[in-house]
């Protein structure tokens, strides 16, 4: 019913499993810390932050079925696009303030996200062959 899957892509769906599976219980543990971070526009930040950790986990969860993979592949790349302001303003809370994390931290976090979105659509099979091989 489904094709075997490449070695590349199966690693990588298992580092996006490991990545979004940390960041969810992340989310459950530190939630006053996510909080913080929410943008001001945002309604009931914390009950949005134990959201989301429990869809990354049911994501993750998603991953590991055939049946679900793409799905939740589009769905972690919806996610990373729609909590892309809040790393915008985590970083400028942080860089701001002058506490919290440097912009080590945060620059290469931000310009990763695109990256972030293919992966997630390349790792769950969403998308077929990296854009350099089309």
């Amino acid at each position: 019913m489904f094709a075997a899957e490449p070695r590349g892509r199966r690693i990588a769906r298992l580092l996006l499993m490991a990545f979004y599976g940390l960041a969810g219980v992340a989310h459950l543990v530190f939630t006053d810390a996510m909080v913080r971070i929410v943008p001001a526009w945002v309604p009931e930040p914390r009950a949005v932050v134990i959201t989301t950790g429990l869809c990354e986990l049911v994501g993750v969860i998603g991953l590991t079925l055939p049946r679900w993979r793409r799905t939740a592949g589009w769905a972690f790349a919806a996610y990373a696009v729609c909590v892309f302001p809040a790393n915008i303003v985590h970083a400028m809370h942080d860089l701001g303030s002058g506490t919290g994390l440097p912009l080590w931290y945060h620059a290469p976090r931000l310009l990763l996200q695109p990256a972030i979105v293919w992966w997630a659509l390349w790792a769950t099979g969403a998308l077929k062959r990296p854009p350099a091989a089309r």
